[in-house]
């Protein structure tokens, strides 16, 4: 694969309290004649609500709305969400449009968990409500601190999601970093799912997490773009490919999405998805620390 930055597409700009900085991973969604990305917008207290980008179904670097108010705010004190919402995987169902997203809380033993909600919409993105305040991506035995569906296609009458799963804390230099991987699991329904998966990506020596799995299928194959963390570069790109989108291969860097020398990417490049519409197959992701500065797009130049 070869892909080309187009540049940095969006920033928070301050105008909203709850919006005041970040557009923490942008999640993609085709509409008839935009292109909404929603983003997890932090306040100044770093918690994050869900919000939207509309940008060009021609050119993704021109915005042409940004949304006002959170269609997805903090959940009720006590819920597994109550200090933050994060944007993840976007399926287009029968009863709407279903957005799977992260809630976090904020732990005193641990730094915060994370597990998987589920909102939907039944008026184009516009607003969502709430499927439960419970979680329908919960602790389970063997990932009590960290599950969250990112990727989920529908094959047949299968669900097949791809999420991050983690368990544990390590002790980094400056502060405790969490340790997950990709793993894997299907379902014959969109709303639940076993309480087991299988390891799809292992974390490589040196990384403590690979995250935010974004997969796709061309032909016979499954294309999953990801991001590998270790302390001293929280993420890089990099992709994996597979024939059943069970075993995966993991492959080094993405010709054209390497950090840039200097600029909002620099130091990081995180949360990669992938729409694909009349004008071009398309990335959008964030840049340094976490989305701080908004996020970006790149083109796919050749495969």
């Amino acid at each position: 694969m070869k892909w080309k930055k187009l540049g940095h597409v969006f920033g928070p700009d301050g105008a909203f309290a709850w919006s005041r900085h970040s557009a923490l991973q942008p999640t993609p969604y085709v509409m008839n004649d935009r292109i909404r990305v929603f983003c997890g917008f932090r306040d100044d207290d770093g918690q994050s609500r869900v919000g939207f980008v509309d940008v060009s179904l021609d050119d993704p670097c021109v915005v042409l709305r940004v949304s006002e108010k959170p269609v997805i705010d903090l959940g009720e004190i006590g819920h597994f969400d109550q200090n933050g919402v994060v944007p993840c995987a976007i399926l287009q169902a029968e009863q709407g449009i279903f957005l799977y997203y992260a809630g976090y809380q904020r732990g005193q033993d641990v730094r915060f968990t994370v597990f998987g909600g589920l909102a939907i919409s039944t008026n184009g993105g516009e607003t969502f409500e709430r499927y439960s305040t419970e979680p329908v991506f919960g602790a389970t035995k063997d990932e009590p601190l960290f599950r969250v569906i990112h990727s989920i296609l529908r094959e047949n009458s299968t669900f097949r999601a791809w999420y991050g799963g983690g368990n544990v804390f390590t002790q980094g230099k400056k502060k405790t970093l969490p340790v997950y991987n990709i793993r894997y699991l299907e379902s014959e329904s969109a709303i639940t799912f076993p309480s087991r998966g299988s390891v799809a990506v292992e974390n490589s020596p040196g990384e403590h997490r690979v995250g935010r799995p974004y997969v796709i299928r061309r032909g016979k194959e499954y294309i999953m773009f990801f991001g590998k963390g270790t302390e001293e570069v929280p993420y890089k790109l990099t992709y994996a490919t597979s024939k059943d989108g069970i075993e995966w291969e993991r492959h080094g860097s993405i010709s054209g999405l390497e950090l840039s020398k200097k600029g909002w990417d620099s130091q990081m490049m995180a949360y990669p998805a992938i729409v694909e519409v009349q004008s071009g197959t398309y990335m959008f992701y964030n840049g340094n620390d976490y989305g701080r500065e908004g996020f970006g797009c790149a083109k796919l130049v050749s495969w």
